[in-house]
C-alpha cells in the first residue's frame, strides 16, 4: 500500500519556474514563464486566483516567499528589479519597491523570542490612535495600511553578493556586505543570530563552485527590543511616504487639461491679433465700457463660445473643489501622521545608549521633521491659490458670460445682470494680475490658471509664484534677526511647485531611513565560509535554534547526501554522511526531522522515480566536529544508512524532478522535469485504494490529462514515455525491497 495520498494532478500551460506552499493554509503559490503569478488550493489543485504581469511590476518572476502568516506574498521581478508585495485574499498588489540588483533567492521568517518586554510591546496598542485623526482611504486604490504584528524580516539574495534585510517586508534594516557570488538560497535564524548563504562564485580558473556562508548578526540579535521598535516606527513611515505619493497622484488626475483652455485660447489670439493693445486692456475696456474689439469679439463667440465657457466654468469648479478635498483630507492627514511617527523616533534617538548603535542619528532626523513641515506649508499654500482661484473664476466667469450673452443679443437672467462697484472692482483686480503677458525663450503666453503649476512634477521654479507683498508675518521675520534663521519655523520654498517639496522631503527621509541598514549591514561579519559542491536546501531548526545544510556531489557519489549542522550561537559543527539506495534529485526538510526527497534509480537504463520521507533523528544520534575538508576528512565522517519504511511512492508516468514541502500543513507538490506536470500529495495519510486499482485510476487520470490538457510543445516529454514500463518499475521496486530486507538483515544482532 503506497504511503501519501495523491489528490491533485495537472498539465499547466506554462513552465513553471517557482513554487511555494503557504505556512498557514492549503494553498501552494505557482510562478511561471508568462510572468504569472497563480495561487492554487490543494483540494483538486484548484485555481484560486491568477495575477497577471503588467507595465507597472514586471513579467520575469525570479523567486517566492509567504509572509509567516499567510496573508501576504512576496515575488522578485528581474527584468524591472523590484520586490512586489501581494494580498492573498484579493490578489491586489499592496506594495511595491525597488532594488539594487535582480533577486534569486528570498526567505520570510518571524522573530522567536520569549522576553518579557517585547511581549508587552506586541500586546500594547498604538499610541498614534490616541493623538491622531483617522487616515482616509484613497480613492480608486488598493493601498493598505500598515498594521503592527510580531516582528518578521524578509531576506533578499541576488547577484554580486547582493543581501538586504526587510523588516516587516518594507523597511529595510541591513544592507550586507561580504558576500561574494550570487545567492542560491538563504535562511535567518529565528532568533536573529545568525544568516546562512548558498552562494555560487567563481574559482580561480572561472569554474562555478558552491559555497556556505555563515554571518554573524548578533547586533541584530543583541538589540531585538530596540530593532523592533525602530523597525515599526519607520515601516510605518514608509507606508505613509507611499500614501502622500499616491494622494498626489489622485490631485493630480483631478487636474484636467481642459482648464488650459482659457490659457491656450489667449495664447492663440495674442499671436494671430494685429492691434498693439495689451489682452487685460481689451478686457477691462469690455468691462468698463461694455464694447469690445472685432478681435475680442471673434475669440470670445467663435472660439470660447458661450456653451464653452459654461463647461469650462462647471470644469474648474469641479476640479478645484476635488483637489482641495484631497488636500485637507489626505495630505494634511498624511503629513501629520508623519510628523508624529518622525517626532518619536526623534525621541528614540536621543535615547543614545540603546539607539546609537543601530545607527539612528537625531541631526538626520531633525532634518527629516523640517522637510515634512515644509511639505505642509506648501500643501497650506495651494489651498490658499485654490481657494482664491475659485473665488476669482467664479466672478470672472459670472462676468463674462453676461457679456457674451448680450454679444449674441440673448436674454441675460436678471439674477446674473446685477453688478455692484465693489465686484466692478474684484473683477478688475483679476484681469490686471492674471491677464499680462508673460515671456519665456518661447515667447509670449499667459498663467491665467495657478493650480495646475503646484502639481507638475518638475524643477523649474512656479510660473507665478504667490504674491507676498503685504504679508506682515513674512516683513516680521525679515526684521527679526533672532527668528530669520529659527530652527523652529519650517522653510516655505515659495518658488517650487508641491511636487519638489514633496520630492525632497521624500529624498531627506530616504536618507534617515538609510543610515541604520548601512550600519547594521557594516556589523554583519562572515563567521564561516565553506566551500561544497551542490547545495538543494538549508533549513533553520527554530526549536534547537540551529542551522541545516544538506547537500550532494551527484558526479562523485550520487547516493551520498552531507548534512551539515551547527548552533546559531556556537563554533561548533557537526557532519553526516548519510547513504540512501538511490540517486538524490531534490530534497527539502519537511520538518526539523524528516527530509522529503525526489529519487531516482541508480541505473541508467531505469526510468523509475519515486518520492520519500527520510527520518533523520535516528541517524544523527552521534555527530562529528568537522574542519570542511572532505576529501581528507571522509573516512572519519560518521556514516549512516536511511531506511524510508513506508514512506515512500513511486511516482509513475512521471519524470519527477523537484518537490516543493510545507510540513505545517503536511502537503507536498512534486514537479516534473519538464516544469508543466504537476502532483499533490497530503503526506501523513495513507492510500486506502488498492494498488492495482490506482494504477488503473493514475493511468486513466493521465489520458484524461492528455485529451484535456494544453497542446504540447516540442520540448514538453509525453506522459506515456515519461516512465519505464511496468516491468521494469516491477523490477526496481524488487531490487529495492530486496536490497532493504538485505540492510536490516544486517542490523539484527
Amino acid at each position: 500500500m503506497p504511503a501519501f495520498r495523491q489528490v491533485g494532478e495537472k498539465q499547466l500551460p506554462n513552465p513553471v519556474l517557482c513554487m511555494a506552499w503557504s505556512p498557514k493554509r492549503d494553498l501552494i503559490a505557482l510562478a511561471n514563464t508568462a510572468g504569472e503569478l497563480l495561487l492554487h488550493r490543494l483540494a483538486s489543485f484548484q485555481r484560486v486566483w491568477s495575477l497577471p504581469p503588467t507595465e507597472r511590476t514586471g513579467k520575469e518572476i525570479t523567486a517566492l516567499a509567504w509572509r509567516p502568516d499567510g496573508k501576504t506574498l512576496a515575488f522578485s521581478l528581474g527584468d524591472t528589479k523590484q520586490i512586489v508585495l501581494c494580498g492573498v485574499e484579493k490578489a491586489e498588489i499592496l506594495h511595491v519597491f525597488p532594488v539594487q540588483s535582480a533577486v534569486t533567492c528570498m526567505h520570510w521568517m518571524e522573530v522567536v523570542d520569549e522576553s518579557s518586554s517585547l511581549s508587552s510591546f506586541y500586546s500594547s496598542e498604538d499610541e498614534s490612535k490616541l493623538f491622531l485623526p483617522k487616515i482616509p482611504t484613497l480613492p480608486k486604490s488598493d493601498f493598505f495600511f500598515f498594521f503592527p504584528c510580531r516582528l518578521n524580516v524578509l531576506v533578499l539574495g541576488g547577484d554580486s553578493g547582493f543581501v538586504e534585510l526587510y523588516a516587516y517586508g518594507m523597511y529595510k534594516i541591513a544592507a550586507v556586505d561580504g558576500v561574494t557570488g550570487t545567492c542560491r538560497n538563504l535562511c535567518l535564524s529565528s532568533d536573529l543570530r545568525s544568516l546562512s548563504v548558498i552562494a555560487e562564485v567563481r574559482s580561480a580558473d572561472n569554474n562555478p563552485e558552491i559555497c556556505y556562508i555563515q554571518l554573524d548578526t548578533g547586533l541584530l540579535s543583541d538589540c531585538l527590543p530596540e530593532v523592533t521598535r525602530m523597525a515599526l516606527k519607520f515601516t510605518f513611515i514608509s507606508t505613509l511616504l507611499q500614501y502622500l505619493h499616491l494622494s498626489l497622484t489622485c490631485m493630480c488626475e483631478a487636474w484636467e487639461d481642459i482648464l488650459m483652455q482659457m490659457d491656450l485660447r489667449l495664447t492663440k489670439f495674442v499671436q494671430e491679433k494685429n492691434t498693439s493693445t495689451q489682452v487685460q486692456d481689451e478686457f477691462l475696456e469690455l468691462l468698463l465700457w461694455g464694447q469690445s474689439s472685432p478681435e475680442l469679439q471673434a475669440l470670445l463667440m467663435n472660439q470660447l463660445t458661450v456653451k464653452g465657457l459654461k463647461k469650462l466654468g462647471q470644469s474648474i469648479e469641479s476640479s478645484y473643489s476635488s483637489i482641495q478635498k484631497l488636500v485637507i483630507s489626505h495630505l494634511q492627514s498624511g503629513s501629520e501622521a508623519l510628523l508624529y511617527h518622525l517626532s518619536e523616533v526623534r525621541g528614540m534617538s536621543l535615547w543614545r545608549q540603546k539607539f546609537e548603535p543601530l545607527g539612528l542619528d537625531s541631526a538626520a532626523i531633525e532634518g527629516a521633521i523640517t522637510a515634512v513641515g515644509s511639505f505642509s506649508l506648501k500643501a497650506n499654500e495651494l489651498l490658499q491659490v485654490i481657494d482664491k482661484s475659485m473665488k476669482n473664476f467664479k466672478a470672472f466667469f459670472r462676468w463674462l458670460y453676461v457679456a457674451m450673452l448680450r454679444m449674441c443679443d440673448e436674454h441675460v437672467p436678471p439674477e446674473l445682470n446685477k453688478m455692484t462697484q465693489k465686484d466692478i472692482a474684484f473683477v478688475a483686480d483679476f484681469l490686471s494680475e492674471h491677464f499680462s503677458e508673460l515671456f519665456d525663450r518661447k515667447g509670449k503666453y499667459f498663467n491665467v490658471e495657478r493650480v495646475g503649476q503646484y502639481l507638475k512634477d518638475e524643477d523649474e521654479d512656479l510660473m507665478s509664484p504667490p504674491n507676498t507683498k503685504g504679508n506682515q508675518w513674512l516683513k516680521f521675520l525679515e526684521e527679526s534677526t533672532h527668528l530669520k534663521e529659527s530652527p523652529l519655523l519650517f522653510p516655505s520654498y515659495p518658488q517650487k511647485s508641491l511636487h519638489f517639496v514633496k520630492r525632497m522631503m521624500e529624498g531627506v527621509i530616504q536618507h534617515c531611513l538609510q543610515k541604520p541598514a548601512e550600519v547594521i549591514g557594516k556589523s554583519v561579519k562572515q563567521a564561516a565560509f565553506v566551500p561544497l559542491y551542490t547545495v538543494p536546501e538549508r533549513w533553520n531548526d527554530k526549536k534547537a535554534k540551529m542551522h541545516n545544510v544538506v547537500f550532494c556531489m551527484p558526479e562523485v557519489s550520487p547516493s551520498k547526501f552531507y548534512l551539515l549542522r551547527k548552533e546559531t550561537h556556537s563554533n561548533r559543527w557537526d557532519c553526516w554522511e548519510l547513504r540512501y539506495v538511490y540517486s538524490c534529485l531534490d530534497a527539502r526538510f519537511y520538518d526539523d526531522d524528516i527530509l522529503t526527497v525526489v529519487l531516482q534509480a541508480c541505473e541508467e537504463q531505469s526510468g523509475w522515480r519515486g518520492l520519500a520521507q527520510l527520518p533523520l533523528s535516528s541517524s544523527l544520534s552521534c555527530g562529528t566536529d568537522f574542519s570542511w575538508q572532505l576529501d581528507q576528512q571522509s573516512s572519519t565522517i560518521p556514516c549512516q544508512t536511511l531506511f524510508p519504511g513506508t514512506q515512500w511512492r513511486e511516482l509513475e508516468n512521471m519524470k519527477a524532478q523537484f518537490v516543493a514541502v510545507n510540513g505545517i500543513r503536511k502537503v507536498a507538490c512534486v514537479l516534473s522535469s519538464n516544469v508543466r506536470h504537476i502532483r499533490v500529495f497530503e503526506m501523513d495519510v495513507e492510500d486506502e485504494e488498492d494498488e492495482g486499482l490506482e494504477s488503473l485510476n493514475a493511468s486513466a487520470d493521465q489520458d484524461g490529462l492528455e485529451t484535456s490538457g494544453p497542446r504540447r510543445g516540442p520540448a514538453e516529454e509525453n506522459p506515456e514515455t515519461d516512465g519505464e514500463s511496468k516491468g521494469d518499475r516491477g523490477g526496481a521496486l524488487q531490487k529495492t525491497e530486496e536490497h532493504l530486507e538485505s540492510e536490516e538483515a544486517l542490523k539484527v544482532p
